[in-house]
């Protein structure tokens, strides 16, 4: 039996990642991969690629989808940036540019390059965010339907991935015609995200 391959070491990988530029010539702004990953992480946000505002920072969704998507999921910043406790790994891990409506698709050299080592890492995880249709399309290929179709759906892939629309105010369209996901999917998903990392610490103690 031929012996599998060594696996290599996180931050070797993270490094590797993060001096990738081989989506160089297509990056308006440049190279820069956002990600976060720990192999303890429980938690994983599987999202699409990050913004303008996200590039400038370095930091995964620091910005208005980052806010709501925290509220979602009912934690606090450092509960979010807890490498420890989750991972955020978006489709492509730099800035694409923007299109007409809006920023455009994830690069498509990222995924296949990088997304099966970095996902190996994640031993412990019970629960993975999927992320708008890029990330759907990656998570659950066989799943036919509109993005609306899936996340409706959400309960046939429950407790260990949840399908979710993407946070950004360009979706509070979305938000307003489907009120079925902040009353039922948003509630179950607070209760399983609390479960698996703890409550938030109370305002004012330590």
């Amino acid at each position: 039996m031929k012996p599998r391959p060594r696996q290599a070491p996180v931050a070797a990988l993270l490094t590797a990642v993060r001096a990738c530029t081989r989506c160089e010539p297509q990056l308006p702004l440049g190279p820069r991969p956002v990600l976060q990953l720990h192999a303890g992480a429980r938690l994983l946000i599987a999202a699409q690629a990050p913004g303008r505002k996200v590039h400038a920072s370095g930091i995964p969704f620091d910005d208005a989808s980052g806010d709501r998507l925290r509220a979602w999921l009912g934690i606090s910043r450092a509960t979010f940036y807890d490498a420890t406790r989750v991972a955020i790994l978006p489709m492509g891990f730099c800035y694409p540019g923007t299109g007409r409506s809006g920023d455009l698709p994830p690069r498509r050299e990222c995924a296949p390059a990088w997304r099966a080592p970095l996902l190996a890492h994640l031993t412990r995880l019970e629960l993975t965010l999927v992320i708008g249709r890029y990330a759907l399309a990656y998570h659950f290929p066989n799943q036919a339907g509109t993005l609306t179709d899936q996340v409706r759906a959400w309960r046939s892939h429950w407790p260990q991935a949840v399908p979710l629309p993407h946070p950004s105010p360009r979706n509070n369209g979305w938000l307003k015609h489907n009120p079925w996901f902040e009353q039922e999917l948003v509630p179950a998903l607070q209760a399983r995200v609390a479960a698996l990392l703890g409550p938030e610490p109370q305002e004012g103690r330590p």
